[in-house]
């Protein structure tokens, strides 16, 4: 397997000038004794985050993924080759959160559960620990295309462990042991079943912008792939009722499946993808 050199940048970033009503924002009390905001997105950029939806709240979040940078003015810098996932979630409770999702990449269509096991706990447990299933439709594959084609193939799941800490007020890092299966793989000696690690962190610049990176290191792929390791980094802006990312990513997709399984950029070449993710709670 190869070598994974974690890559955290850390640049000064100019915080705004006006400081209003946003103080209540980012809180680094201890609730209960609980550390809270480890992360303030529900993505670290692709990865989830160990964030949940508070109960009977429900959050719209827009992601935006334009196309690769590195064809310059004849894709406007991939504004031409741009594709969205819409993404709704409702809190059952603070420690379940039910989802919904349609994204344009292989027009997908996916179901989630996000649930909290454990909690960070001052002079107590070290971590949280949230888990993430998701199961997805692939509508975008062609019985013209593949004449054996079924409904079963077309469907891919997710199980994931997200371990987070919040080491202090300015710093939380977290893995992701990840499982994921796709009925159907476009490499002929892929597994359908597949295995990754994800490392994400968030460094907190100012009350209201922190830098996130997120990386997967798939552990199974075929030797002979086209594909590569996602590799992410953003910046995230807190305003009020909001959450603004916006990053640099060699991985298109936005669902699980396809950007540990389907990452075709590489950041050596400039073959990487500007997006956002903006969240709404309601």
């Amino acid at each position: 397997m190869k070598t994974l050199f974690a890559i955290i940048v850390l640049v000064p970033f100019l915080s705004l000038a006006q400081d209003d009503l946003l103080n209540e924002i980012d809180t680094d009390t201890i609730d209960n004794q609980y550390a809270t905001a480890a992360f303030k997105g529900l993505k670290i950029v692709n990865f989830e985050s160990t964030k949940l939806v508070a109960e009977k709240e429900f959050t719209f979040i827009v992601s935006h993924r334009f196309g690769s940078i590195e064809n310059g003015f004849d894709s406007f810098f991939g504004l031409d080759d741009a594709v969205t996932r819409l993404n709704f979630v409702y809190g059952v409770s603070d420690a379940f959160n039910i989802g919904l999702s349609r994204s344009s990449y292989q027009k997908i269509y996916e179901a989630s559960l996000k649930y909290r096991l454990l909690r960070q706990q001052e002079n107590g447990f070290p971590f949280t620990i949230v888990g993430f299933n998701s199961i997805l439709v692939n509508t975008s594959l062609e019985k013209d295309n593949l004449p054996k084609l079924k409904f079963k193939h077309r469907l891919g799941y997710t199980v994931q462990v997200l371990i987070s800490r919040k080491v202090n007020t300015n710093f939380s890092f977290e893995l992701a042991p990840t499982f994921f299966h796709d009925n159907y793989v476009q490499q002929n000696n892929q597994d359908n079943s597949q295995f990754a690690l994800g490392f994400g962190t968030r460094y907190k610049l100012s009350k209201r912008w922190s830098i996130n990176t997120d990386y997967g290191w798939h552990l199974n792929r075929a030797d002979n792939s086209p594909f590569k390791n996602p590799l992410s980094i953003g910046i995230d802006l807190e305003t009020g009722g909001h959450v603004f990312q916006m990053h640099f990513s060699n991985a298109q997709a936005m669902n699980t499946n396809g950007f540990l399984g389907q990452a075709t950029g590489d950041w050596s070449d400039g073959n990487i993808y500007f997006g956002f993710n903006l969240s709404r709670v309601f």
